[in-house]
């Protein structure tokens, strides 16, 4: 259960703490020398459990094997107990009660299991299984809808046709039509934009759909493509930039 904080202040220092119930419980932890020491309680009861009321805390000098101070006065800051890093703060949990007591936060064998019958195992893995079919039956029925759908777009977007695309944000002539795996299920629709727009020359993932200049080309779902006789747009043409 290592683990750190960091509580900022102008001088610091750091502790390793420990715990009377978690043995596993080792954090080397960076305290501010300004916090009083119930601001010190309220920041590791959030890590090891033990309610502000019922911990004590402990200094000690490990180096010396000498137990430096009992914080036992909640107002006064740490720095008063002139603790030094390397340090150990010891967590003392004076309540019987307490969520930590008993070593079941730590030992997993202490849990009560939850145990199934095999007959509602079985039961609950065919309702799983319905389930999956189910899904799966709806998905493939929507992926034909939208592949229906696509392909009736398609019918009315001839390649050689002036097109605009993304609401007219670009303007250009369909190159492609047809499906492209190596992109997704369906149809797509490749255009040569009228200015360097796209993200490609008319190859995309090493398979050539249409051949164009670079940066010119793109590969949309016909639902974003509008044919019709959209001329190139003049760049001088007043509203343009």
């Amino acid at each position: 259960m290592a683990s750190s904080i960091e509580l900022h202040g102008e001088d610091s220092v750091v502790l390793r703490v420990t715990h009377s119930n978690l043995k596993t419980f080792n954090a080397d932890i960076r305290f501010s020398l300004q916090l009083t020491v119930e601001g010190v309680k309220d920041k590791l009861w959030k890590k090891c459990g033990t309610s502000v009321n019922s911990m004590h805390l402990e200094l000690y000098d490990d180096a010396r094997n000498d137990k430096i101070a009992d914080l036992s006065d909640n107002s006064k800051p740490l720095g008063f107990y002139s603790p030094l890093n390397g340090f150990r703060l010891h967590v003392v949990d004076l309540d019987p009660t307490s969520i930590s007591s008993g070593g079941w936060l730590e030992d997993t064998s202490l849990v009560e299991k939850y145990e199934i019958s095999d007959e509602a195992y079985n039961k609950r893995q065919g309702i799983k299984y319905k389930e999956k079919i189910t899904s799966h039956v709806h998905a493939t029925e929507e992926a034909k809808i939208s592949d229906t759908s696509m392909e009736e777009l398609c019918a009315n977007i001839k390649v050689g046709s002036r097109c605009e695309v993304e609401h007219g944000a670009k303007r250009g002539v369909v190159k492609f039509v047809g499906r492209a795996e190596s992109l997704g299920h369906g149809f797509w629709v490749g255009v040569q934009y009228d200015e360097p727009l796209g993200k490609h020359d008319g190859m995309v993932k090493g398979v050539r759909y249409f051949q164009c200049p670079p940066n010119h080309g793109g590969i949309v779902r016909p639902d974003k493509v509008k044919v019709g006789d959209y001329p190139e747009r003049d760049p001088f043409e007043e509203g343009e930039i």
